[in-house]
């Protein structure tokens, strides 16, 4: 059924002045019952009234679509309406509501009111389609641009169906171009990165097939059949995957940023028949960008080519390693709830309270962070049989292990663990090249045998003889350092790291702010924990502040996903901010690195504190200061969404293109 089935110009209103919802539902009812629809406007306004306070009916964008299902109805029927000024509705954005439709069902039309409503929905989702309406003059022109619309998606759905049809006695077109996305974190620029090349694909109409190495794992796994038939395969990843599948292959490598800022350029790479072949040679494992056969690069390019694949084995490491940072921490900081809360003095077992076996399990949890570090570092460099020199490594630099007595031993920590990682990789890809002429009634034994035993000999020896103690006595150097700046200092150092968040949103220079935060945690300074919470925070709330209190600064498509950030930022994920900075970088960073900064340095310069890495507003009840670490992040919010504001012009009502630098 057509919504202009149900639509006639009677029960069209345009501009209307109202107060508030129910001045407008009314006003609808009173539309329906003049033309013949109702047999109960009382009853029948009840029902709608009581359907609205089980749930609001804004689906958001300014749009309000309330419904009832009644006796009091003759036949299906449509209202809408247009306000002259929006309406606070309750709707699940919170965006106030300027274009109504009010659907009329008989008691006994089953599901007809649910199909209406699914199909308005889906009508409704696109914003310039609402502004057309919201603009037009009479109820003749409102009704037209529903009917043309209605006939494009009629012309979609049909050729939708006979593509449907085709694939039932044609084999299905293999995709000309296969992708593999991945981030550090594995939470938004991995998927955000797979539908910016989806979505690009369909407009170049090819056919592409995008794997995600998400932190749920890997979703829609590339065959071996596809990897096969493929031209290309684009890997857009931050860090390691797995890329042994793809030899022989035109293999594209790219950092995953850039299949989110201009996936048009590299399909367009992907299938100009120049991207390199991935080598199969068994020596260069994992490697970053790789080269035919033959060909010659200068001297910045090999450069850059080496600066990425240290960036990508270290990403590898850092990915790993985050979960087990988060996970431990915040059953640390459980554990703190449960001793408040007298839960800590109830015996569990033998002895043990409640709240020191969880944080014992988180202690064990953040204590493994350098293992893993350094295990999967060397994995990204040196594959799988580097893992346990790497690890054994990590745990190394731990302990601090050197030919001090062991009273003296000091963790080399996060150096300590990176270096371990490296090293392990490196000493592997060398027995690689050294076990090659092995006979080969011995080659089984190399990744059994003689790869664990020569790797983990060369590391253990060198973390124990030239790594621990100098990293150690530098690590302690730093520790006492943090705990020794006082007043100005602590709050300069804090403003930095705030900006640093809130520089690549997830890229490296925020992570290298993050683990700074984090080591410092764990050496007993959570204060600086607190400051780079804050200026991770900072920029998801600022830009949805902005979008609140500045809506003409934004595009109706920006409002819409603003007000996303709100939770975002809550919990402590920088990366919202992403579809912002890549639409307009130039006034959205340095925005953010404003508010971040001004954050950090307020929550540092009022001794706020968390004892968990991760967990955003969730960690308040922990912190000492709880109202002042939020008065920080409003007043850091607060800047950012100032600073947008003066930085960018005011756009009209039916503006969607990209901000102008």
């Amino acid at each position: 059924m057509q919504i202009t089935d149900l639509l006639v110009p009677e029960r069209v209103a345009l501009n209307m002045q109202v107060a508030d919802k129910a001045m407008a539902i009314h006003a609808m009812v009173g539309m329906l019952d003049r033309t013949g629809c109702l047999r109960d406007a009382v009853e029948y306004e009840k029902n709608v009234l009581e359907r609205e306070a089980q749930g609001t009916t804004g689906v958001g964008g300014g749009v309000a679509i309330p419904h009832g299902k009644s006796n009091a109805v003759l036949v299906p029927a449509l209202a809408a309406v247009t306000l002259r000024e929006a309406i606070d509705y309750q709707a699940l954005d919170g965006a106030p509501v300027r274009l109504l439709f009010l659907i009329a069902a008989p008691d006994g039309a089953n599901d007809l009111h649910i199909q209406v409503l699914a199909r308005l929905a889906q009508l409704l989702m696109e914003p310039l389609f609402c502004e057309e309406l919201k603009q037009a003059a009479t109820p003749e022109e409102f009704l037209a641009v529903i009917a043309k619309r209605e006939q494009g998606e009629t012309a979609r759905e049909a050729r939708a169906e006979a593509v449907a049809e085709a694939a039932l006695t044609e084999p299905r077109l293999a995709p000309r171009v296969l992708a593999v996305t991945a981030c550090p974190t594995g939470i938004a620029h991995t998927y955000m990165a797979a539908e910016a090349l989806e979505a690009e694909a369909a407009e170049m109409h090819i056919a592409i097939k995008v794997e995600t190495n998400g932190a749920d794992g890997v979703k829609n796994h590339l065959t071996e059949q596809e990897i096969e038939n493929a031209e290309c395969i684009i890997v857009a990843a931050d860090k390691a995957v797995e890329t042994a599948r793809f030899a022989g292959k035109p293999v594209l490598r790219v950092p995953v940023s850039q299949a989110l800022k201009d996936p048009e350029m590299l399909l367009h790479r992907a299938l100009s028949g120049t991207a390199p072949l991935e080598p199969e040679d068994e020596s260069v494992p994992g490697m970053g960008c790789n080269r035919k056969a033959g060909s010659a690069k200068d001297g910045a390019a090999a450069t850059q080519e080496f600066g990425r694949k240290l960036y990508t084995d270290l990403m590898n490491g850092v990915s790993h390693m985050i979960p087990f940072i988060t996970g431990g921490g915040i059953l640390i900081a459980l554990s703190y709830f449960l001793d408040r809360g007298n839960a800590g003095a109830e015996m569990f077992g033998r002895g043990t309270s409640l709240a020191m076996l969880v944080r014992t399990i988180g202690n064990t949890s953040f204590n493994l962070m350098y293992v893993v570090l350094a295990g999967f570092i060397a994995m990204s460099v040196g594959d799988l049989p580097a893992l346990v020199a790497g690890m054994a490594g990590g745990m190394l630099a731990i302990q601090g292990t050197s030919l001090a007595p062991q009273a003296e031993w000091v963790s080399s920590g996060f150096w300590g663990a990176m270096i371990a990682g490296f090293a392990a990789g490196l000493v592997v890809k060398l027995l690689r090249t050294a076990f090659k002429r092995l006979p080969s009634a011995l080659v089984h034994i190399k990744t059994v045998l003689l790869y664990p035993v020569a790797s983990l000999a060369v590391v253990g020896f060198m973390m124990v003889f030239l790594v621990n103690a100098p990293l150690g006595r530098f690590n302690t150097w730093i520790y006492q350092l943090l705990a020794s700046m006082q007043g100005g200092s602590r709050v300069v150092l804090a403003a930095v790291l705030g900006a640093l968040m809130a520089v690549d949103f997830g890229g490296p220079i925020n992570k290298a702010a993050y683990l700074f935060g984090t080591v410092a945690l764990a050496g007993g300074q959570e204060e600086f924990m607190a400051a780079v919470m804050a200026g991770g925070m900072v920029p998801p709330l600022g830009v949805a502040l902005a979008g609140t209190l500045f809506p003409e600064r934004f595009t109706t498509k920006e409002r819409h996903t603003a007000m996303t950030n709100y939770l975002m930022g809550a919990c402590f994920i920088t990366e919202g901010v992403v579809p912002f900075v890549l639409r307009d970088p130039l006034h959205v960073i340095p925005s953010c690195m404003a508010g971040a900064s001004l954050a950090a340095a307020l929550s540092m310069l009022f001794g706020c504190a968390v004892p968990a890495p991760h967990g955003g507003m969730f960690l308040l009840p922990l912190n000492p200061h709880p109202f002042r670490y939020l008065l920080a992040l409003l007043m850091g919010s607060l800047l950012t969404a100032v600073t947008l504001a003066v930085l960018r012009r005011k756009y009209p009502p039916k503006d969607e293109e990209q901000p102008t630098n």
